[in-house]
């Protein structure tokens, strides 16, 4: 257990930012799922719209890699792609 007073801070810090960043990496593959499961290419479109958007929200704050983001949008990007209008 931490004895400083500095110690006990960052621990308290470290759990806020785990918690927040284990919401935005569900949050992503929630979206994402979203998008994956829409037949649709217009409902498809708008919702990859939204995941995009959070993912690069998710990449400004340095939650996430900036290659794994690009990843991720290129993989739903070439799915709507896909799918017939």
């Amino acid at each position: 257990m931490a004895h400083h007073k500095s110690a006990k801070k960052r621990i308290r810090q470290n759990e806020k930012r785990r918690l927040r960043n284990q919401a935005s990496r569900s949050k992503i593959n929630t979206l994402s799922k979203k998008v994956l499961k829409a037949e649709n290419k217009d409902e498809a479109a708008e919702l990859l719209k939204g995941a995009v958007s959070f993912i690069d929200k998710t990449v400004s704050k340095g939650m996430l890699p900036r290659n794994t983001a690009a990843r991720k949008k290129s993989k739903l990007t070439r799915y709507v792609n896909s799918l017939e209008s």
